[in-house]
């Protein structure tokens, strides 16, 4: 069973449901941050995000594709930047996209899920996530502003596959992305 609250379904545990329809990522508000062990040292970094979701009932058939320039990495260090865009990681130049596409999305009693494929490089991988709903402040149209919170962790192998010293196997990202309604 849901309650609601104006405007906002709540499933049970008070995790919110989006609404029925297309939603945009809004690019200027949506990114992806990562983080990897490097010897002692930890490498951070952001990249924006674009893409669109489409909620339908029920809501298992719903899709989501969230995309990000290879490019695009920002770590603070111009240096590592270019490095990570590089042939030897990212090869940004070849692959100029990282992308995800999801295949399911599901509401279990510890929030929502959602399974897809990230292409990195060309190759497609599997991958599982959780996504925390959150609502913003409404728009002067009446809309709310969503943002869907994702946990992920990739093998650092899917970005590299030279031997990297020290490198850690696990690359932690979290995928922020605000939605729209796409009218």
């Amino acid at each position: 069973m849901t309650a609601t609250t104006p405007g906002i379904e709540l499933l049970p545990g008070g995790q919110p449901r989006l609404p029925t329809g297309c939603w945009r990522v809004d690019p200027a508000r949506s990114y992806a941050s990562f983080a990897a062990r490097v010897a002692d040292w930890q490498v951070r970094g952001r990249l924006p995000l674009t893409g669109g979701v489409l909620i339908r009932e029920p809501v298992e058939d719903s899709t989501a594709r969230l995309a990000a320039r290879a490019s695009a990495v920002s770590t603070g260090s111009p240096g590592l930047d270019r490095l990570l865009t590089g042939p030897g990681f990212l090869d940004a130049g070849t692959f100029p996209e990282i992308s995800f596409r999801s295949a399911l999305l599901v509401w279990v009693p510890a929030g929502w899920r959602a399974v897809g494929r990230l292409q990195v490089k060309d190759t497609k991988h599997d991958l599982a996530c959780q996504l925390d709903l959150h609502y913003g402040k409404t728009r002067p149209d009446g809309s709310r502003r969503v943002m869907i919170v994702s946990s992920w962790v990739i093998d650092s192998r899917w970005v590299t596959s030279r031997r990297i010293p020290g490198l850690g196997r696990r690359i932690v990202m979290t995928c922020s992305s605000s939605l729209e309604p796409d009218m």
